[in-house]
């Protein structure tokens, strides 16, 4: 816990406006762009791979950057680290948008990487910064709102988008968020920073090879084998680099990151129940994606449309969430939101061929409400275990372990549906029919069509089975392993 407290920042509910405008831009992005991928492979000529890469050039710079980002902020400045993000976005946005090719695309989505990796430390850190411990709750609650919104809104504004305009509309639309959000950073965000210490070059190039490797590795496990040569070298590097960064953080007069943090347990605790929570969100939204089009039949537009009341029921239990914390502390207020996501993948996995859209609205709807039970009180948990001065790499540990969940998520989770999927099918399928969903539906077999769309059905029921038992497992954690906080006292009148 910080041993002295700054007084809250007067403008600080202007601020979180902006911080909530930052975030926005990075989450809307990451969703965004995936109901974008048949324009991509219509207008640029793209592969799959091009697809795929255009997706992974992200993840993969802004995962391996986020701890050096997140330091340099700590001792440069959190607002400066913000500003260079945003002019990195919005200017790799604006080119990326008149690609001509696939390979210009995927460089401007590198440099997107670069610039959220820079972005998104200081959004948590400035906020422990303007607000003091009786308001976090709240001001987090309006931040876990404004994330849900930009996860289950962006397919919504790309379907909007693609129907009256061209796929670059995507990324263009990022540049007035980004001009306004940048308005706003100069206007009212005050800067912060920790003790002025020399940047630790060695530990920044450890880390983000170490980060780069494990999100390679990943990525690469569905295609090529969680046993594969890639896969393993990729895992094997990654941890030779993290082990030798951590040695190297003991070693260093001046680290990068300080342990100590990660002996916390309210800190590393809270930051492996959020990474759990990107981990079965981030898979199971994947596959219901696919099914809400290729099952339902759905276009972009009502498929994205579609998740929305996701994003409705967590803004009404973000409030919620901030109330609970307040009264009964942030452990029991985070083990109850868990509890209610839980019950939310239970539904989903009660779906069965033909049900249609019923039971993935009730799933959506009550994990939606269990996130935002669950959101306030797990980030007001981490961020009240992490020094002033090191907050801006406290985040990012979270951001990259959350970075971590959401890359295994899709990973994990696809692989264990497409498994199911495949066993599903009757023996005599074609292999392409048992490769996806997508390449059985093209083969044109009304008959094979048929079997396919509810092979897939009940995968992605194991799927989210699997989802429950996984949300299950981090509620009991977070009963045996986070430490019992004091409610915060109520805020004087």
């Amino acid at each position: 816990m910080n041993a002295a407290a700054p007084p809250p920042h007067p403008r600080r509910w202007q601020i979180l406006g902006v911080l909530c405008l930052s975030l926005l831009a990075v989450t809307v992005d990451n969703t965004i762009l995936n109901v974008a991928i048949p324009s991509l492979l219509k207008d640029l000529h793209a592969t799959m791979s091009d697809v795929q890469w255009t997706i992974d050039a992200y993840s993969l710079v802004f995962a391996g950057l986020l701890l050096a980002a997140g330091g340099l902020g700590d001792r440069f400045g959190r607002r400066r680290a913000m500003l260079i993000g945003f002019a990195l976005f919005g200017g790799g946005s604006l080119l990326g948008a008149f690609a001509a090719n696939p390979g210009e695309l995927i460089a401007m989505r590198a440099v997107m990487g670069v610039g959220g990796a820079f972005l998104m430390p200081g959004t948590l850190s400035i906020m422990a910064q303007v607000f003091g411990p009786d308001e976090r709750a709240k001001a987090f609650a309006i931040w876990g709102a404004a994330s849900m919104i930009g996860v289950a809104g962006g397919p919504a504004l790309g379907g909007v988008l693609l129907e009256h305009f061209w796929w670059g509309s995507v990324f263009l639309v990022n540049v007035p968020v980004t001009v306004a959000a940048v308005v706003g950073l100069l206007v009212l965000v005050p800067e912060s920073r920790g003790p002025r210490r020399r940047p630790d070059v060695l530990g920044s190039v450890l880390s983000t090879i170490g980060m780069a490797s494990l999100v390679w590795a990943i990525i690469s496990a569905p295609d090529h084998g969680w046993t594969g040569a890639r896969t393993l070298t990729g895992l094997a590097l990654g941890a030779a680099a993290l082990t030798a960064f951590a040695a190297w953080q003991r070693r260093n007069p001046e680290p990068m990151l300080d342990l100590a943090l990660l002996r916390q347990r309210a800190f590393s605790g809270s930051a492996a129940v959020i990474a759990i929570l990107g981990f079965v969100l981030a898979g199971t939204l994947f596959a219901l994606t696919q099914t809400l089009q290729l099952v339902l039949g759905y276009g972009p537009l009502k498929a994205g449309l579609a998740l929305l009341p996701c994003a409705v029921a967590a803004a009404a239990g973000n409030g919620l969430g901030a109330a609970l914390e307040a009264r009964l502390g942030g452990r029991p207020a985070l083990v109850a939101g868990l509890l209610v996501i839980a019950a939310g993948f239970g539904a989903l996995a009660l779906e069965g061929p033909g049900d249609g859209f019923a039971p993935i609205i009730t799933g959506l709807v009550v994990i939606g409400f269990g996130m935002g039970l669950g959101s306030p009180p797990a980030y007001n948990l981490l961020m009240a275990a992490v020094p002033a001065e090191e907050a801006g790499v406290g985040s990012a540990v979270n951001d990259a372990g959350q970075e971590l969940g959401n890359a295994l998520g899709v990973a994990v989770l696809g692989s264990v549906i497409s498994a199911v999927y495949a066993r599903a099918l009757p023996d005599g399928a074609p292999a392409a029919a048992k490769h996806s969903l997508g390449e059985a539906l093209a083969l044109g077999d009304s008959a094979l069509a048929h079997q396919a769309r509810d092979a897939f059905v009940h995968a992605v029921s194991i799927g989210s089975l699997a989802g429950c038992g996984a949300t299950l497992a981090a509620a009991l954690f977070a009963a045996a392993v986070l430490p019992s906080v004091p409610r915060p006292a109520p805020a004087p009148a």
